[in-house]
């Protein structure tokens, strides 16, 4: 390949890949691959290979829509392999597949509504230019770049439009590895080549307790040092380049934007010096030439655009800023800052590590949960015997009546005062809180993750606590958080929630009724957001305490006719090894390796193996196309509730079945579902009104019970919940 020559591992993936798509027994084959590992480069290197031998192949290299993919992909085979064919989706419209052709397309572009590559025109589609290639022999081999983004039903469209004889995916993070040949390169190879960084330092310079007066500009003031002290280091050791900081912003928050920007232009940092670049959806400046290591831009602000794709090898210093803290860490974003900027290490510290400076909390968990998550989606359909069926679901009226504030404040003032037993001292009850771990320390109170991470599959890093002087203006944004996550939590509006927490715990002297605490402003701020989860946990079982519910009003609910969706999807097990086939389920395909909870899968397994159960159904969630009942909670709000199954037995009866969370064998609960008996109370109501069978079912070990009692109880040792299998012998 011209001016490239490969690493070793590079040219090991290569000579695998060629044997797995020649002599493969299976359709697809995954690249596993660190970013940094220049995955296009050994792609072009195969294309080039394999052309060599089967000329009448077309590639078709498919990339997801952010970052231009499709755009940097191409014009690196035009640089590398300039004797190849490469062409872009509108060159296949216009002229047609030929031999040889390696075709980039963006899939995003080309299957939004309008897109001319599937409109019936009087230049040929892109279904037809496919039909026609193939009529003249040319075979199709497909390339899913990035395919943990490719995986939806529009990628998956186009692929079986195309029909390829081999599909190769790629990925840092990929899914689906039992239906593929497997090619993993291990991240200790490419860290060894010289091609990323030998590990990732995540908040060095930061030490525990260690107090600061505002977050953002605490971090820029580190990057900022760092950057300093890795260019003045490039210049002892005449290495050419100028290290990038890249800040990642969550994708609101333009008040947040200005607020760095404004600092930066302190330290001389501007667009209009060059030494600032911006790459938003909306906006870009300064990006003509950033990629080039000598480029003036010091640093770049950007939201998710670039999280694909984008390779720009002297960016060195991540800051990720946490203001909604709802957006996750993709394992992608680390990767930008990974690359060695000439393909080599340099034995200095400084220049051949990489700098990650974050204060969000959630960083650890994401990293890992991106490599964690093996699922996929299967769309099912329904078999033509169950067409017909039909039953009575419940659905909300949402202008069903409430309580009101004042009413919804006094249910959870008398839950603190009964779970804590608070009384009217103020002070006192600041103790009692203490001593049931609630947090009062003025300052707001990060833990953050900080160490040193060599590959990102292995990391093993300690948490340290930050300390922030309280601000009623920086810290509006994370008080809104925490109080939304609070109230959303309890079904409240933000603006509810955040009244009845001032109400509760906030000084006002107009306003000294039912307190709890009486805090300062400044006081409240840092209590709320310190003790979030605890807030959060304590105002949902506020409202799950179970309300009497048999006499529901009519008024506060709707009925409609349920029939089973002719079309479904789940989420399954891509890595499972056994993939058996559920036949009693009502769908076509229903896979055994169907992501659910363990009681959920130790009941399906039954229902496949019982004598007594001659069909069933797993309810979905959330969509008004499932079944549903309602209930009230403690503030007489109405919720909807989906029941797990639907099963029908040998005596034509048919049940509805939830299933619970059990206990372990030291009989401590499993169960976290706070509004279980509210739920209960709603099934026994809805099962009396309509005459059908129900009951909760749970697990200790592998062994199943279920409880048909009047009244939920949650010890399992408790006479109402009976053997399962006793129960279905009825």
């Amino acid at each position: 390949m011209v001016g490239i020559k490969l690493k070793d591992f590079q040219y090991n993936c290569v000579d695998e890949l060629m044997r797995n798509v020649i002599f493969g027994d299976k359709v697809q084959t995954i690249i596993d691959a660190p970013t940094g590992s220049g995955k296009t480069i050994i792609l072009l290197e195969f294309i080039d290979e394999f052309l060599k031998e089967h000329p009448n192949t077309v590639f078709i290299w498919l990339t997801p829509g952010q970052g231009e993919l499709e755009e940097q992909s191409q014009d690196k085979m035009i640089k590398y392999l300039p004797g190849r064919n490469s062409k872009n989706v509108q060159d296949v419209l216009i002229n047609g597949f030929e031999n040889g052709d390696t075709v980039f397309i963006n899939w995003e572009k080309v299957t939004k509504k309008g897109s001319i590559a599937l409109k019936e025109a009087e230049r040929k589609n892109l279904k037809e230019r496919i039909i026609e290639a193939k009529n003249s022999g040319i075979t199709f081999l497909v390339i899913v770049d990035e395919e943990h983004r490719n995986d939806t039903d529009k990628a998956n469209a186009i692929i079986n439009e195309i029909d390829p004889q081999r599909i190769i995916r790629v990925s840092a993070t990929p899914k689906g590895k039992n239906i593929a040949n497997i090619i993993k390169i291990p991240e200790i190879d490419v860290i060894n080549s010289g091609l990323i960084t030998r590990a990732i330092y995540i908040n060095e310079d930061i030490d525990n307790n260690s107090k600061i007066d505002n977050e953002v500009e605490f971090l820029v003031d580190l990057a900022l040092k760092k950057r300093n002290q890795i260019r003045e280091t490039c210049i002892k050791r005449n290495v050419v380049y100028n290290p990038l900081v890249i800040i990642q912003f969550p994708s609101m928050f333009e008040k947040l934007i200005k607020r760095v920007e404004d600092y930066l232009n302190k330290n001389d940092i501007t667009y209009e010096n060059g030494s600032l670049a911006k790459w938003m959806s909306d906006k870009k400046e300064n990006i003509e030439n950033i990629r080039e290591n000598m480029s003036p831009v010091k640093f770049l602000l950007f939201k998710q655009a670039i999280n694909t794709g984008w390779d720009c090898p002297r960016a060195k210093i991540l800051i990720k800023l946490r203001e909604n803290m709802n957006e996750p860490f993709e394992i992608q974003t680390l990767g930008r800052i990974r690359r060695m900027p000439e393909g080599k290490h340099y034995n200095e510290i400084l220049l051949d590590n990489c700098y990650l400076y974050t204060f969000d909390e959630k960083y650890k968990k994401e990293v890992k949960a991106s490599y964690s998550d093996s699922s996929e989606v299967k769309l099912l359909t329904l078999k033509k015997e169950f067409y017909d069926f039909k039953m009575i679901k419940e659905y909300k009226d949402n202008e069903a009546n409430r309580f009101g504030n004042r009413e919804s404040a006094k249910v959870i003032y008398q839950f603190f005062v009964d779970k804590y037993k608070l009384n009217k001292k103020k002070s006192e009850n600041k103790t009692i809180l203490e001593n049931n771990s609630f947090t009062f320390n003025p300052d707001i109170i990060s833990k953050v993750a900080k160490g040193k991470q060599i590959e990102i599959e292995n990391m093993e890093l300690e948490r340290i606590d930050i300390r922030t002087t309280v601000n009623t203006h920086s810290h509006g944004l994370d008080l809104r958080h925490s109080i939304g996550v609070i109230s959303s939590k309890a079904g409240m509006r933000y603006e509810i929630g955040r009244q009845i927490l001032e109400r509760l715990f906030m000084l006002n002297p107009r306003n000294l009724f039912q307190k709890i605490l009486t805090l300062s402003k400044k006081e409240f701020y840092a209590f709320v957001i310190n003790n979030e989860e605890k807030l959060k946990d304590d105002f949902r079982e506020a409202v799950s305490q179970n309300n009497e519910q048999l006499n529901l009003q009519i008024n506060t609910m709707r009925e409609e006719e349920f029939k089973f969706p002719t079309i479904d999807t789940i989420r399954y097990d891509a890595d499972a090894k056994l993939q058996n086939f559920y036949n009693k389920n009502i769908y076509n395909g229903y896979l055994s390796s169907a992501k659910h909870s363990t009681c959920e899968g130790l009941f399906e397994s039954y229902c496949e193996k019982s004598d007594f159960v001659k069909w069933w159904y797993k309810n979905g969630e959330s969509s008004q196309q499932y079944f549903s009942l309602i209930y009230a909670d403690t503030l007489n709000k109405t919720w909807s509730f989906y029941p797990d199954f639907i099963i029908k037995d040998i005596n034509n009866d048919i049940w509805i079945i939830e299933t619970k969370g059990g206990e372990d064998r030291s009989g401590n609960s499993k169960n976290i579902d706070m509004k279980v008996a509210s739920k209960y109370t709603a099934l026994c109501r809805y099962a009396l009104k309509h005459n059908i069978k129900y009951g909760f079912i749970r697990e200790i070990g592998t062994d199943l019970f279920i409880t048909q009692a009047k009244d939920y109880i949650e010890d399992m040792h408790d006479s109402s919940w009976q053997s399962l299998e006793n129960v279905f012998k009825k």
